[in-house]
């Protein structure tokens, strides 16, 4: 057998359904769907979640809390983690992903004071936690935002 000979099987490719093609067709005058009613007509398909005019179940469940859509998420890195870094370094976020300690830098990285670090680091991030900024001047290290 060759490329050039290659044929669909017998009944494995299944002619489409010819609406609306007159009556002899099976699926002429109503094409196949019904007599009258919302189903019948052409953008009479209900929307989902529609419950026949009654109110729908996402309206009558109370609504609870706000979305703050300025809201800005930042990649979290620990104290703890920045042990990996060499003494005196400066630790940039470049460092970071190079690291694998940030995947993704969203709106930027937030250093968390979590665990003890045992080096003098120069860490250069977008914001701090108080325990994070204590934490690093312990061991000696500066806190730059950038």
């Amino acid at each position: 057998m060759k490329l050039h000979e290659l044929r669909y099987t017998e009944g494995s490719r299944k002619a489409r359904k010819r609406i609306g093609r007159g009556t002899s067709s099976g699926t002429g005058k109503t094409a196949g769907k019904g007599q009258k009613g919302q189903s019948s007509r052409s953008g009479g398909l209900k929307k989902p979640g529609f419950e026949g005019g009654q109110t729908p179940l996402f309206m009558r469940i109370p609504k609870r809390g706000f979305t703050n859509v300025n809201r800005k998420e930042y990649a979290i890195v620990n104290v703890e983690s920045l042990n990996k870094f060499d003494a005196n370094s400066v630790v940039t976020i470049e460092s970071l992903k190079e690291a694998g300690l940030v995947k993704k830098e969203l709106a930027g990285v937030k250093i968390l004071g979590n665990g003890e670090l045992e080096k003098a680091l120069t860490v250069q991030a977008n914001k701090f936690s108080k325990s994070a900024i204590a934490a690093i001047e312990a061991a000696g290290g500066k806190t730059e935002v950038i």
